[in-house]
């Protein structure tokens, strides 16, 4: 295993370990007798103007539409390089994992507007169970030690690479509001200058972050997600390596804001997104269909469709189950990309946003109820298959 996927594999799974805590600690928050407290952090008000122009959101969206964008630029920078010098720039290595990434996006989608289909506010959130969490699920395989075959870890970090573009299209497509041709048409100037950038063969990364922000405040102004600035951003920082230093803008960049992401941004959105009063929530709220339909979409949908089309791809010959992985194994991995969490709470937000809508916590509850029981399901099942083959091979 080269350095850079197992430095990536130790800090995604050490990540993941501090998600559940961040999420713990939210959700006892939540409950107890400093609730109003934390909700009070939520809300307080953060403004920026710069003359006529004003940013004006509570803490809980900057964290949302700001730090995500971050996230979403790391994500970039970690798709261009897989594409163009990684695991996925071998085409005979990318068929299983987008197969598997395609099946546990449908399957778990279908499920879910199966349960809540008539109901054209809570159908809104088809896309919550199509998202799969890779800190929180590389967190989970971390516990089952070195015995975890390498070509299993690869595979499920290809899987949510596919499965985060999918991400990023769903919420391109489908989550966005009324458009400001204005803003937009910005946004679009900031991306020619980028590319003019790209073309001149600018190297200093400066430069790209300064006209990425201007970027990102016209996204956010135009009525699509700002995140998805982050994503465009990545896509035109360069991989060639400075000839005075030696080294490339992007894998610096890449470096430098991994550790950040991992300890900090992602351990942050968990925090605030996860502090589900379930004290104020009647029995009905919790098995009301929007849970039950996340739960069962991740629980259920994952395994089906993630497991499914990667068996049919290889019965079909147009892929091969990876070496020193059994069948068991890659179920288990199947259930383990039913951990939804951070990209589903983030889904979650953009679909139900509104305060006044009766399922702003329906789908957190049913992400977390889904994401702890594929964690666990997936843990056990794992164990058991490394076991065996543990027995087998002696």
């Amino acid at each position: 295993m080269n350095n850079s996927i197992r430095n990536f594999l130790k800090l995604e799974s050490a990540s993941g370990i501090l998600l559940i805590l961040a999420a713990l600690i939210a959700l006892v928050l939540a409950n107890s007798l400093l609730s109003d407290y934390y909700t009070a952090l939520l809300n307080i008000p953060v403004h920026i103007r710069v003359g006529a122009l004003e940013i004006a959101k509570p803490l809980l969206l900057w964290i949302n539409d700001g730090f995500m964008a971050v996230f979403f630029f790391v994500i970039g920078l970690e798709l261009k390089r897989e594409f163009v010098e990684g695991e996925l720039s071998e085409p005979q290595k990318i068929i299983l994992p987008a197969l598997g990434a395609i099946g546990g996006m449908a399957v778990p989608a279908a499920i879910y507007m199966l349960v809540n289909k008539g109901d054209p506010l809570a159908t809104s959130g088809w896309a919550i169970p199509a998202a799969t969490d890779i800190a929180f699920a590389l967190g989970i395989l971390a516990l089952l030690g070195s015995r975890v075959p390498r070509q299993l870890k690869i595979f499920l970090v290809s899987l949510a690479i596919f499965d985060d573009i999918g991400a990023i299209v769903i919420i391109g497509l489908f989550y966005t509001s009324d458009l400001s041709t204005t803003a937009l048409g910005s946004a679009l100037a900031c991306i020619v200058v980028l590319a003019f950038l790209n073309w001149r063969g600018v190297l200093t990364s400066s430069v790209y972050i300064l006209v990425g922000l201007i970027m990102w405040v016209a996204v956010l102004k135009s009525g699509v997600h700002a995140t998805l600035a982050g994503v465009v951003l990545a896509a035109f920082i360069p991989m060639k390596k400075d000839p005075d230093t030696g080294q490339s803008p992007l894998h610096n960049l890449e470096h430098d804001l991994h550790g950040v992401v991992s300890y900090v941004i992602l351990p942050v959105f968990a925090f605030v997104n996860a502090g589900v009063s379930i004290q104020t929530m009647t029995l009905e709220q919790i098995l009301g269909p929007v849970s039950i339909g996340i739960a069962l979409g991740l629980i259920v949908g994952k395994q089906i469709g993630v497991f499914g089309l990667c068996w049919l791809g290889i019965k079909l010959g147009i892929a091969k189950l990876p070496s020193k992985v059994d069948w068991l194994m890659l179920y288990g991995v199947s259930i383990l990309c039913g951990i939804g969490f951070t990209m589903s709470l983030f889904i979650g937000s953009l679909a139900f946003e509104d305060a006044n809508s009766p399922y702003l916590y329906q789908d957190r509850i049913g992400i977390l109820i889904g994401s702890f029981i594929s964690a666990v399901l997936g843990y056990f099942v794992l164990r058991f298959a490394l076991n065996r083959h543990d027995q087998s091979s002696h």
